[in-house]
């Protein structure tokens, strides 16, 4: 008979001095691995590790594990953990801690799960963004075809979504545009399946002008990376930057400079309680007003005086 696939976890709680010779004795007599945890985590006699917020030095540094250690141990599913915890104890000369609890892990397509938790994300009347898992060449709405990855942006978060529904109603067909700080590159393209002429995307990041260059190509559409370091790209008729309202304000007169007179410039990682600061650092020489709001966050619009 085929045993289930997966593995059985055994769990037994050792003291603070026991939990490395347990974990080893029971890795020597077949455990595929061995997590230790605080048995008392989450109740009022947890005890944080060295380094810990909020614990003090002094404190912290006595600290070499836990009072009461649950380790549980991952064995098999051939195997019998019974009989591992037999073996170890028997190499330990020791007799074997109570065990809490046995349970099967069954496997799963691990892959699948975690792809699972991202399904596309209606933006508006005429986006979707889509994991490519998902792509389906949606016929309704302009799909953006764009993973999960190491760059920030997958529409999920209230400013983006914030920032492509400006897109979405307000970008001229034939419009020159600049994401500042592109990310995932999700605003670049979304302007350039919208119509954009041309788009440049400028990131401080070297692994978000990857991810925006190959979100980019997969999307079929062009996109000129630029790091914030090179020389800056002419004027264009739209930027949008996504970013927070630190940089932001200390972005203001680089970003002012990059809109054409009379284009637009849209701000976003802006907190409602913070609009009225970030507006008064561009207000000398553009006029910002609140474009959109969601979850607590704004986006922020104006146009640049001809």
């Amino acid at each position: 008979m085929t045993p289930p696939s997966g593995w059985h976890e055994l769990r037994l709680e050792v003291s603070r001095d026991d939990a490395d010779p347990w974990s080893d004795a029971l890795l020597d007599a077949g455990a595929l691995s061995v997590q230790a945890e605080d048995a008392d985590a989450e109740s009022p006699d947890e005890q944080p590790q060295y380094g810990e917020p909020g614990m003090p030095a002094s404190a912290a540094s006595t600290v070499t594990g836990w009072r009461r250690t649950v380790l549980a141990a991952l064995v098999d599913a051939s195997a019998d953990p019974e009989a591992v915890l037999a073996d170890a104890a028997a190499a330990l000369g020791r007799v074997a801690p109570p065990v809490l609890e046995v349970r099967f892990v069954a496997d799963q397509d691990w892959v699948r799960l975690t792809q699972s938790q991202f399904e596309p994300i209606p933006i508006g009347e005429r986006l979707v963004i889509t994991p490519s898992w998902h792509a389906t060449d949606n016929a309704t709405r302009i799909e953006i075809v764009l993973d999960p990855g190491l760059a920030f942006g997958t529409g999920s978060h209230p400013t983006t979504r914030l920032c492509l529904q400006w897109l979405e109603r307000r970008l001229p067909a034939g419009a020159t545009v600049i994401d500042y700080g592109c990310g995932s590159g999700i605003l670049a393209i979304a302007a350039a399946r919208l119509g954009a002429a041309s788009v440049v995307g400028v990131d401080i990041d070297p692994q978000a002008l990857v991810a925006t260059r190959d979100n980019a190509a997969r999307n079929r559409v062009e996109v000129e990376v630029r790091a914030s370091a090179d020389e800056r790209p002419p004027p264009a008729d739209v930027v949008v930057a996504n970013i927070l309202s630190s940089p932001l304000k200390l972005l203001a007169p680089v970003l002012v400079d990059l809109v054409r007179p009379g284009g637009a410039l849209v701000l976003s990682g802006v907190l409602e309680r913070q609009v009225d600061e970030v507006s008064a650092a561009y207000a000398p020489r553009l006029a910002l007003s609140v474009a959109g709001l969601s979850d607590g966050w704004a986006c922020l619009a104006g146009t640049k005086p001809r």
